[in-house]
């Protein structure tokens, strides 16, 4: 992933979690919120108490490789924030690919329902 579509200001990722809407699941909470820009961005969190900095950078690596291997299914000018659940430690690489694609899947779909109204 390019340093482009990351978000990494403190005062971002504040603002999409504080004003963004999210959806939820076992392994992932996503915030999102639209942008201004032609692309989408991406920061990704894992807490503390879920392990040690070895165990969080490895997950940070897994979430950059599921959204690398993805992103062209969904370009929609958004900024993303990906918080890491504690449910995701016993999932494999594949499992936890099909769950971020599901949620990914619920946003647009919400997105569509809300064009509706």
């Amino acid at each position: 992933m390019r340093k482009l579509y990351i978000v990494k200001k403190t005062e971002d990722f504040n603002k999409i979690i504080n004003k963004g809407t999210y959806k939820k699941n076992q392994s992932f909470i996503i915030y999102y919120e639209p942008n201004k820009l032609k692309y989408n961005r991406y920061g990704i969190s894992v807490g503390k108490k879920l392990g040690n900095a070895v165990f969080r950078n490895k997950y940070k690596r897994k979430i950059r490789a599921i959204i690398d291997n993805n992103k062209k299914n969904y370009i929609n000018k958004r900024d993303y924030i990906i918080i890491l659940r504690e449910g995701a430690k016993q999932k494999t690489f594949q499992d936890l690919t099909k769950e971020f694609c599901s949620l990914i899947e619920k946003i647009e779909r919400g997105k569509s329902n809300e064009q509706r109204k």
